[in-house]
């Protein structure tokens, strides 16, 4: 049996077979669903990037020693007597023995530990205290109970204390904050768009019933899919963002899948073909136009995997499930239900659209003038991209400088409490570990004087405003007596905090100076890095390893911003994606003119983030007060990977309509014109509703998901009207009968009966020459 004759008999057989597809996936239904709604509470926030420095040095510090600090959680204290005074030495008391008593909490350190001057704020009142969890347990997990005691606490302090306020922050308290923040986004921005996706949906179909199939398709492809990444995440540690991207993806392709087999199914019904067989045409002649989108698109997140970061590994993972799952429930479930439906799906017809045949009129119009003058059309389309693009160049890839948290979270105003009170750089607290070489202990008189050593080297950096080291904790006691005797004055709890369990490594934490930038702070970064051993012997030497936040901010940057790793990314899609075009289309035109436009569509993206985001112009409209000095790292790499599958839909649905033109003997330029007037509302329909999607989370809280929404909004917008509608058909049109070398020599072949499926002409079969491309 031939390609064509199987695509057949597989359409045939899931019409046919409707109800027992349909219970399939209402039983995927019944499992799936109640673990989405499970998908917060098992999804992460904090990055980690794998086979990293700073990565090494958390496994270090849960592993090798036991120190409860890997992410501690802060308490910032204001409103209370200062804690030199008596009456704050009670309140403060008071409070560190409240959060010891909390189940999962380790060990809490504050100023009456050692009356060590950083716990004092500026103001007087201010304090904070450092908080551990157990090694069992995650930090983020006992914000809530720690959130619920101080709280009562507060309320308990402020009859004495008016003006008491406790507020948690710290890297694991942000994380946990952003978690919440960004799931809410993704609900609110799902919300959002629906409505509006509707209407539009409205608007292309005339009727209710119409418009209401994509919508819920895409809706039932987001629930399963977030109910497969919930039964995942039991397996793998998957990123917050997935959340993001699955909503994003999942309305965009489940409306966009569900459009294309409407459209044709009407068609095919309007003349007078039987609900199922119009069904079985569809499914031949827009499933393989699904699938051939839905595989770019799934080569766009599945590069993604190839960078070692967890958040974008869950990006990957997520776009993945949901681009299956939006394929496979517009090629299977809703082909039987268009069957069964037949006459139906016009139910609720209204007139918000001028006539069909009207547009498509004025659509052939423009295409007949894009294959008259596609020169023109061409310089005027694409020299406005280009110069948009150009803007492109000065994108400053890094952490945001200033105050771009989500104002409402508590643990961004606890970072804001710090920062008044001077203290700010405590969230940025370095821990550096020095592993010994072997012979060499760290209670040794060699291990001691090197750390030692690296304890001064690093105090004198202009950028560290303090180093807290067992040397430096012990020195107070004096030096006359022998150092056993000092450390064991140490208690024990602080002494393994800075000596591993074997006692051959030493810990080390550098608190940076106060406001110190995120440029700043990755220069320090990389100098501890780059310093020269600490340790020689003729054992061999001493390994510097430096962790924290800021060493994770370094080395995110360099595992997904780095030229290296942009560029393999760049390399696998666009090879897979030509790869898959070609063999898809039988062409090589086809596919190189495809990446091309993608690549301007995506440039032109990035010189729109440039203008708004770090040269401010119409920043404030977004919700942004003022220019940023860098784009989030992952921000590039997601929009590049999203994009370009994304744009490859429009690619699709337009040249495999002009192929159909040319299979039917139609002459190059008219089949061009053919195809351009009949996608050409499809095609603005489904960006028109990505637009939407996309823009319903410029207005999320979280700020890297505010820039992913807008950079995928303009890039779409881009891509669908400039890119599919002008630039893409002129060059088809200049390149005529080239578009389809060295895979097809097209000649005129009789119409297929409805219902027959559209086979690809072989240049075996040609008995004839090829037309002229002139119409």
């Amino acid at each position: 049996m031939s390609l064509a004759g199987h695509k057949a008999a597989l359409a045939t057989a899931l019409v046919r077979r409707r109800g027992r597809v349909a219970l399939f996936w209402a039983l995927a239904c019944l499992v799936l669903l109640p673990a989405a709604r499970r998908i917060e509470a098992v999804l992460g926030v904090a990055a980690r990037v794998g086979g990293s420095e700073s990565a090494a040095v958390d496994q270090q510090l849960l592993r090798r020693f036991r120190s409860p600090f890997a992410h501690p959680l802060v308490l910032v204290v204001s409103g209370t007597p200062s804690p030199s005074t008596p009456d704050g030495v009670v309140v403060l008391q008071l409070i560190a023995d409240s959060v010891r008593q909390i189940p999962g909490v380790a060990r809490v350190v504050t100023y009456l530990d050692g009356r060590d001057s950083i716990f004092l704020g500026a103001r007087t009142g201010d304090t904070f205290l450092v908080v551990g969890a157990n090694e069992q347990r995650a930090p983020d997990q006992l914000l809530d109970r720690l959130r619920a005691a101080t709280t009562r606490l507060a309320v308990t302090l402020r009859p004495r204390l008016p003006t008491v306020t406790l507020r948690w922050t710290g890297e694991s308290a942000l994380n946990a904050d952003l978690r919440s923040t960004s799931a809410r986004d993704a609900r609110n921005a799902e919300w959002r768009a629906l409505p509006v996706s509707f209407f539009l949906l409205l608007v292309a179909f005339g009727a209710v019933i119409a418009a209401l199939l994509p919508v819920g398709t895409a809706l039932l492809a987001i629930g399963i899919s977030l109910g497969l990444a919930a039964i995942a995440a039991h397996f793998w540690s998957l990123s917050i963002l997935l959340q993001n991207v699955v909503t994003m993806i999942g309305l965009g392709l489940g409306i966009d899948y569900s459009l294309l087999m409407i459209q044709r199914f009407r068609a095919e019904f309007a003349r007078a073909s039987p609900s199922d067989a119009a069904a079985r045409v569809t499914l031949v002649s827009a499933g393989p136009t699904i699938l051939l989108s839905g595989t770019t698109v799934a080569i766009g997140f599945g590069a993604l995997a190839i960078l070692p970061v967890n958040e974008l590994r869950a990006v990957a993972l997520g776009g993945l499930i949901v681009t299956l799952v939006s394929m496979l429930l517009a090629t299977t479930l809703l082909p039987g239900a268009l069957a069964i439906l037949g006459h139906r799906v016009d139910i609720g017809r209204v007139t918000l659209n001028r006539p069909k045949e009207r547009q498509t009129s004025r659509w052939r119009s423009w295409a007949n003038f894009v294959t008259r003058r596609p020169a023109l059309v061409l310089v005027v389309a694409a020299v406005p991209v280009c110069a948009l693009a150009w803007q492109a160049r000065r994108l400053v890839v890094g952490q945001p400088r200033g105050n771009w948290l989500p104002p409402q979270m508590e643990s961004a105003a606890g970072l804001h409490s710090l920062e008044a009170m001077g203290r700010g750089a405590v969230v940025q607290t370095l821990r550096i570990t020095l592993e010994l070489p072997p012979g060499i202990a760290a209670l040794d008189d060699s291990g001691w004087a090197a750390t030692t050593r690296l304890a001064r080297r690093l105090v004198a950096d202009p950028a560290v405003a303090r180093v807290r080291s067992l040397p430096g904790l012990v020195a107070p006691l004096g030096s006359t007596l022998p150092r056993s005797a000092i450390v064991a004055a140490v208690p024990e709890e602080v002494r393994e905090s800075f000596v591993s369990r074997d006692g051959r490594m030493a810990m080390l934490e550098v608190i940076p100076r106060d406001r110190a930038t995120a440029v700043a702070l990755g220069e320090l970064v990389k100098r501890i890095r780059a310093a020269e051993p600490m340790l020689s012997t003729p054992t061999g030497v001493a390994r510097v390893r430096v962790g924290g936040l800021p060493a994770l901010n370094v080395d995110y940057q360099d595992a997904v911003a780095g030229p290296r790793r942009f560029m393999q990314v760049v390399v696998i899609i666009v090879t897979a994606t030509f790869l898959v075009l070609a063999i898809g289309f039988r062409s090589l035109l086809v596919p190189l003119k495809a990446i091309a436009l993608n690549l301007l569509a995506v440039a032109g993206a990035f010189g729109a983030v440039t203008l708004v985001f770090q040269d401010g112009i119409g920043s404030r409209l977004l919700g942004v007060a003022a220019p940023l000095d860098a784009i989030f790292p992952a921000v590039p790499v997601l929009v590049f990977c999203v994009v370009f599958g994304l744009s490859m839909d429009y690619e699709v649905f337009l040249v495999a309509r002009i192929r159909e033109a040319r299979q039917r003997g139609t002459s190059e330029r008219a089949a061009i014109a053919d195809g351009l007037a009949h996608t050409a509302r499809l095609i603005t329909s489904a960006a028109a509703i990505m637009i939407v999607v996309f823009g319903a989370f410029i207005f999320a809280d979280f700020l890297l998901v505010k820039m992913l929404g807008f950079a995928l909004a303009i890039a779409v917008l881009l891509d669908a009207t400039v890119m599919r509608l002008a630039v893409s058909p002129a060059l088809l049109a200049l390149a005529g009968k080239w578009n389809w070398w060295p895979g097809y020599r097209v000649t005129p072949s009789p119409i297929p009966s409805r219902g027959q499926a559209l086979a690809p002409i072989h240049p075996q079969s040609a008995s004839a020459p090829a037309p002229s491309s002139r119409p």
